[in-house]
């Protein structure tokens, strides 16, 4: 496997630290993947870091950047983007792409010279990396397999929990977007020393609210298992409203979900997805896993009223502002989506409590954590870094 093009900043030095000067976050490493929600956080992330005065060099993996994600990415001054197609960890078959990734990432520190590394994956963790590190945990196999499957993961993950535990016991901080995720990955992979929670954010003022139409949309992987699509076609021809469903379809090692009964409009840039939002009137995700839910949050900003599955995360995340419904309940889910289409006034009650609550959840708040994060990660190492 070949990484793909880059492009490169135009320095690669940086000045030295003195004993007496503070430590500082000038220029963070990221890494990210370009096939999932992880893509958005990272690009959300490192432009309310570059309003901050720090600048990201995202790499990233999983598959070529899209014309879409192009477009993000040029929109952010602060950041220098590496690019690569590199199979991630949770693929099938993936380690030799993980250790050449591995190889490719540290080449680009090499140039990058970074502060920190902030690794939106795990395995990557355990390399010998010249600056601290930090993981931050969106979701993992173990713990997506035991809420999907309902058991623990088969044998042919053993060497995905020790290598994902390696990189988690290599880091120097542990970071999740909920208090639900982080416990999940210090019961699988821990125990965990060092740990904080940093929920995710959205720019509100990208998804306005327009005038509603009587129909029902849903948005994701669509593949994943976890956003329970297939309960929505299950429940579609009990509804009032038509339902419209956004996201990729294809898994990315192959396969597709079949439904009939819901209108599959394929994967959306984001100002036609926005456009989508805007129109409709209820949201419903009834997933079995979601770390956190960005499309959810995304949903809200558009003044929709949501429906979504009873996980303990998603009732971290949003509290009595949404809809709960049991996951794999078909009716449940049909009554909940009928009953606020035919209350008007429930639905906008509902809909209003739901942007409330998303409006905690901002790209600046999510890079003042992050931000306080990396400051820690430095502190702690500056005394070992001295007795050498």
């Amino acid at each position: 496997m070949t990484s793909g093009p880059c492009r490169w900043p135009s320095w690669s030095t940086k000045p030295l630290e003195t004993a007496d000067r503070q430590p500082s976050v000038d220029r963070v490493l990221m890494t990210a993947d370009t096939v999932g929600g992880v893509w958005t956080c990272a690009v959300d992330l490192a432009a309310a870091l570059g309003e901050r005065g720090v600048a990201v060099g995202l790499a990233t993996m999983g598959a070529p950047l899209s014309h879409d994600q192009h477009d993000q990415a040029r929109a952010v001054r602060s950041l220098d983007v590496f690019e690569s197609g590199f199979r991630l960890e949770w693929m099938d078959d993936p380690w030799d792409d993980v250790a050449a990734a591995g190889e490719w990432l540290l080449r680009v520190a090499e140039v990058y010279q970074p502060d920190v590394v902030h690794l939106n994956g795990y395995a990557h963790a355990a390399l010998p990396w010249q600056a601290p590190v930090m993981v931050a945990g969106h979701s993992c196999v173990l713990s997506w397999w035991q809420a999907v499957k309902g058991g623990p993961a088969p044998d042919r993950y053993d060497r995905y929990r020790r290598e994902v535990t390696l990189g988690l016991q290599a880091a120097g901080i542990v970071v999740a977007p909920t208090r639900v995720m982080l416990a999940a990955l210090d019961r699988h992979y821990g125990p965990l020393e060092h740990t904080a929670v940093i929920p995710d954010g959205r720019d509100a003022a990208l998804f306005a609210q327009g005038a509603k139409e009587p129909f029902i949309f849903s948005a994701g992987r669509v593949w994943d298992e976890a956003n329970n699509i297939a309960l929505l076609d299950r429940a579609a021809p009990r509804l009032a409203w038509g339902v419209y469903v956004a996201g990729e379809e294809k898994h990315p090692d192959g396969g597709a979900l079949w439904a009939s009964n819901v209108r599959f409009l394929g994967r959306l840039a984001q100002p036609v997805l926005a456009a989508w939002l805007a129109r409709a009137s209820v949201y419903a995700l009834p997933a079995r896993y979601e770390p956190f839910g960005l499309s959810a949050l995304e949903a809200a900003f558009a003044g929709c009223a949501l429906v979504l599955g009873d996980i303990d995360s998603l009732r971290e995340v949003w509290g009595d502002s949404a809809v709960f419904v049991p996951p794999g309940d078909a009716d449940a889910l049909a009554d909940a989506l009928n009953r606020l289409a035919a209350d008007d006034a429930l639905r906008a009650e509902m809909a209003g409590l739901a942007r409330l609550r998303a409006l905690r959840y901002t790209p600046g708040r999510m890079a003042d954590g992050y931000a306080s994060a990396y400051r820690g990660l430095l502190r702690r190492r500056r005394p070992a870094a001295a007795a050498i």
